[in-house]
């Protein structure tokens, strides 16, 4: 069985075909390299091979798909110079939403944050799953306004291909205790109502995050050498 057909063994799942093999190729059911046949996954979504050309060049736009003339389109590798676009391109677009935030943000609104970072305390990692939701609402509940949409979905796209790749790592004990304390940091900044505090303290947040991500993509590399 092929890529294409292990990635689809279930049938296609709701959502566009665009949605699908980006869902594929975040959760690696698409490898690294895998072919993309425009035929074969029209097949597969039993449509025409319209949607198939425009999903893949919409993949390629966002960096997941490479597609090289005569060669046809690949999944593009997450590895770490991908993670370090990701992560150089989130250093400029948070601290911007953050900042938007921070000259816009009500009492009742950094009372709302900080009643999310009280949860995150509390569980302190013992459920993932439960720490990955409360991250995200904690994070979503500063950006979701904002009035620039293209920002916010490129923020957010970007969060969710760092974190599926995360997914396949143990977070370290060190970079838990940092991220409990960039939180309480950025919740400090944030409730000052000094936005450029709060932006310096967001872009060294994500840049912690894709170190460590970088940094276990090394080991695990390291160690399928060995």
């Amino acid at each position: 069985m092929d890529d294409l057909e292990n990635a689809g063994a279930a049938g296609p799942r709701e959502g566009s075909v665009y949605e699908t093999i980006r869902e594929d190729i975040i959760e690696g059911r698409l490898p690294p390299n895998a072919r993309l046949k425009v035929s074969e996954l029209s097949q597969r979504f039993g449509t025409s091979t319209n949607p198939v050309r425009e999903a893949l060049h919409q993949l390629r736009g966002e960096g997941f798909v490479v597609i090289s003339p005569n060669r046809g389109a690949r999944v593009r590798p997450m590895d770490e110079d991908f993670v370090r676009d990701i992560v150089e391109i989130e250093m400029l677009v948070e601290p911007y939403l953050t900042r938007s935030y921070v000259d816009t943000v009500t009492e009742a609104d950094a009372a709302d944050l900080a009643a999310i970072q009280r949860e995150i305390d509390a569980n302190n990692f013992a459920d993932l799953a439960l720490h990955a939701e409360l991250d995200t609402r904690f994070h979503r509940r500063m950006y979701d306004r904002h009035y620039n949409r293209h920002a916010v979905t490129l923020w957010w796209t970007h969060r969710e291909i760092l974190a599926a790749i995360g997914r396949r790592f143990t977070v370290s004990l060190s970079r838990r205790v940092a991220i409990l304390q960039e939180h309480h940091e950025l919740l400090a900044h944030i409730r000052a109502r000094d936005a450029e505090a709060a932006a310096d303290a967001i872009a060294r947040h994500v840049e912690g995050a894709g170190r460590h991500v970088i940094e276990q993509l090394r080991a695990h590399r390291r160690s399928g050498s060995r």
